[in-house]
């Protein structure tokens, strides 16, 4: 059974076990609390960061966009990323979109001042970045809004590891009850379809000791 470094509200970390149970890919779970910089972590992962993917035979696998495209290259059923040339580029377009746009200008803005920083001790939450997460919102919610009035999902017609890398982000945020999803109903729909699928509830089961989400976080019919 491969093994899964992570930490529950790192939204990479997310996306990867999205793709494992869409793929039904078990997988012993270790939460690796990054900032201690463990040498046996470090020895897997220079770079220090999750997740990391160790298969059975010890290669270790990091980064959440390689990670997923290891798990196509190997496990190709059921597809993630597209069938064509063509559909595969728009699903990790998307991708980098919601691992590095959406996470630079919303996660990191919200989650990460609002929960990690005061997880991890760092300091006082920077209120101009808080207000700056909570408007660049708005500006994704309706891309995914518009992307889905055009498609069934983010990149086609089937299911990919770009609405997996969204649901993930999307759902730190939810964490805290950040998304303004009364908003923005074209978003809350999509998002509502990828909640309901068996491969996200035991991310709704789980919450941060001190820190319980909102009542809406784990209702498949918020």
């Amino acid at each position: 059974m491969p093994t899964l470094f992570h930490f529950p509200l790192n939204a990479a970390s997310r996306l990867v076990r999205l793709a494992l149970a869409e793929k039904g890919i078990e997988a012993e779970l270790k939460v690796e609390k990054t900032w201690e910089r463990r040498t046996e972590f470090l020895t897997i992962n220079p770079a220090g960061e999750v997740p990391v993917l160790v298969e059975d035979g010890g290669a270790a696998i990091a980064d959440a966009q390689v990670i997923c495209e290891f798990l196509q290259e190997t496990r190709a059923d059921p597809d993630m990323l597209g069938p064509t040339a063509i559909d595969r580029a728009e699903t990790r377009r998307l991708m980098v979109w919601f691992l590095q746009k959406f996470a630079r200008e919303v996660t990191d803005n919200l989650v990460g001042e609002k929960l990690l920083k005061r997880y991890l001790r760092l300091g006082t939450p920077r209120t101009d970045a808080i207000r700056a997460g909570g408007q660049n919102i708005h500006y994704h919610l309706d891309y995914i809004a518009f992307l889905t009035d055009r498609r069934n999902w983010l990149a086609g017609d089937k299911l990919s590891f770009a609405d997996l890398a969204a649901a993930a982000h999307l759902s730190c945020v939810d964490y805290l009850g950040d998304v303004p999803w009364e908003k923005h109903p074209g978003a809350k729909d999509w998002y509502a379809r990828v909640k309901s699928r068996p491969s996200f509830r035991p991310l709704l089961q789980e919450s941060l000791a001190g820190t319980p989400p909102p009542k809406h976080y784990a209702d498949l019919d918020f």
